[in-house]
C-alpha cells in the first residue's frame, strides 16, 4: 500500500513521501513505491534511517531513497569506500560489503572514458580529492580535465564534503601542498595520484594509486580534457630518499610501499630529467584545507549546490537527470545522503537548482552534488542481513562499477 503526505514551506520544495524497505535493483517501479510503505522511515542501524519519497520536478516525478545519518551518535560514523587503489573501480555494493558498512552511496566524478585518446586506458581514479580513514589518497586534477556537468560559478575539483576527526560534516576545498627537494634545490609538487596533472607539472603516484598505467596523466591540457598527449614526459622512481631508477615514458604496475613515482611532463619533465640513479630526493605533499582547522577522517570531491541555508548562484535549472548529493544540517551533526531512482517510471531526475530545493526542504543548510546518472546508488543491510541490498533502480539496470562512494558504519 502506498501512503502519502504532503508538506510545503516558502521556498522549499514540496514532497510526497512514500517510505519503504525492500527495494531490489532491477524491479520495476510501476509509479509507486512497493507494498509495505512506513511512513515514518526503518532504523537500519542505530543512528541511520532509510526512507523513499517522491519528489515533483518541472520534467516530472521522480522517486528519491534518504539516508539520515546521526553523526553526533557515538556508534556512527562515515568514511570513503574505495575499492582498494586510487585508479581502479567496483560496485558500491562490493566496496560497501568489503568494508562492512550498513548503507553507502556512489561518491565523486571519475576519469570513465578516453575515447579522446585513442590507445590511452581510462584509470577509473576519481576526479577531486580523497581521505579514507584519516589517510590522504589523493589531490583534485586541474578544473579542465573533469569529468561530468559544468561547475557552478565560484567552485572547482577542489571542493570537498569531509568529516572532521570531531565528527562534524563541513564543505570545503582541500589544496595539495608539496614539493620535491634535490641536490639542484626544491621543486613544487602539482599532483598527487591524479589521473591528469597540470602542464608543465611534477606529480607523485604512490602505492594507493595502484597498477594502472600512468600514461593518462600526462594527457590533455589544464582547460581542455580532449586535448592531445604530451610527447616530453619522464619519470623518476625513489626509495628510500635515493633515485632508484629513471624512465623517458608514463610507466604501469604497481608501485611498492614506501617507494614514490615522480612524473612530469613539459617543464616539469625538463626538472626531473636533472636527475640520476643515485641522487638525493625527497618528497613532501598534503593537502591543505581552506577553512577548517580540524583534521578530516574522511573527504571526497563534487560540486556545492547548498550553502549555509541558500543555494548557490547560477545552478543549472534546464537539465534534469538521475542524481546523488549529500549534505548536512545542525551544525554538521547530521548528515543527509540522498540518490534518486533510476527506474524508467522516474529517470527524468532533478535539475541541479531543483536538487539543491529538494535538499533544503529535507533541512540541510549545505550540499555537495555526487556522480550522477547511471552511477547513481544508494545500498542498505537489511534487518538481521550480512550483505547489503540496492536500494533504488540504477539507470543503467545494472551497478555501475564506480571510483569511491560514502560508506555509513554503525555498531550495537
Amino acid at each position: 500500500m502506498t501512503r502519502r503526505r504532503r508538506r510545503s514551506a516558502a521556498g522549499r520544495a514540496v514532497l510526497t513521501v512514500v517510505t519503504a524497505f525492500g527495494v531490489l535493483a532491477g524491479a520495476a517501479l510501476a509509479g509507486a513505491a512497493p507494498a509495505g510503505a512506513v511512513p515514518a522511515g526503518t532504523t537500519i542501524a542505530p543512528g541511520v534511517t532509510y526512507r523513499q519519497f517522491d519528489l515533483p520536478a518541472a520534467a516530472g516525478t521522480t522517486h528519491a531513497h534518504l539516508l539520515t545519518v546521526d553523526l553526533g551518535d557515538p556508534r556512527v560514523r562515515v568514511d570513503l569506500l574505495h575499492p582498494g587503489a586510487v585508479a581502479a573501480r567496483a560496485t558500491v555494493s562490493t566496496m560497501a560489503n568489503a568494508a562492512r558498512a550498513v548503507a553507502g552511496v556512489n561518491g565523486d566524478f571519475f576519469d570513465i572514458t578516453e575515447t579522446q585518446h585513442p590507445g590511452v586506458d581510462p584509470t577509473g581514479a576519481s576526479v577531486g580529492p580523497a581521505v579514507a580513514n584519516g589517510r590522504v589518497l589523493k589531490a583534485a586534477v586541474p578544473d579542465g580535465q573533469r569529468f561530468g556537468p559544468a561547475l557552478p560559478p565560484g567552485t572547482d575539483t577542489e571542493d570537498v564534503l569531509g568529516v572532521g576527526t570531531d565528527h562534524r560534516a563541513r564543505l570545503d576545498r582541500l589544496t595539495l601542498a608539496g614539493s620535491v627537494t634535490t641536490p639542484a634545490g626544491s621543486l613544487p609538487l602539482k599532483g598527487l595520484n591524479q589521473y591528469a596533472l597540470p602542464q608543465n607539472s611534477i606529480g607523485a603516484y604512490t602505492s594507493a594509486w595502484g597498477s594502472a598505467s600512468r600514461g593518462r596523466a600526462v594527457c590533455g591540457t589544464d582547460t581542455n580534457r580532449g586535448a592531445g598527449c604530451g610527447a616530453e614526459t619522464y619519470e623518476v622512481t625513489v626509495r628510500g630518499g635515493r633515485v632508484v631508477s629513471v624512465a623517458g615514458a608514463p610507466g604501469s604496475g604497481a608501485i611498492p610501499a614506501g617507494t614514490t613515482v615522480l612524473l612530469g611532463r613539459e617543464e616539469g619533465a625538463r626538472r626531473l630529467r636533472e636527475l640520476a640513479v643515485g641522487n638525493a630526493v625527497s618528497v613532501t605533499h598534503r593537502l591543505v584545507s581552506a577553512t577548517s582547522r580540524v583534521a578530516y577522517a574522511f573527504a571526497l570531491g563534487g560540486f556545492p549546490v547548498l550553502r549555509d541555508g541558500a543555494p548557490l548562484a547560477g545552478l543549472n535549472d534546464t537539465t534534469s537527470a538521475v542524481r546523488t548529493v549529500v549534505g548536512f544540517d545542525d551544525g554538521g551533526r547530521r548528515l543527509l545522503i540522498l540518490a534518486l531512482d533510476g527506474a524508467v517510471a522516474y529517470r527524468s531526475g532533478l535539475t541541479v537548482a531543483e536538487e539543491a530545493a529538494a535538499m533544503r526542504s529535507l533541512g540541510a543548510t549545505d550540499a555537495l552534488n555526487l556522480d550522477g546518472g547511471g552511477s547513481s546508488e544508494m545500498v542498505t543491510r537489511g534487518a538481521g542481513a550480512a550483505a547489503v541490498t540496492v536500494r533504488n533502480h540504477p539507470s543503467g539496470g545494472a551497478e555501475r562499477p564506480v571510483a569511491n562512494g560514502v560508506g555509513v558504519f554503525a555498531t550495537g
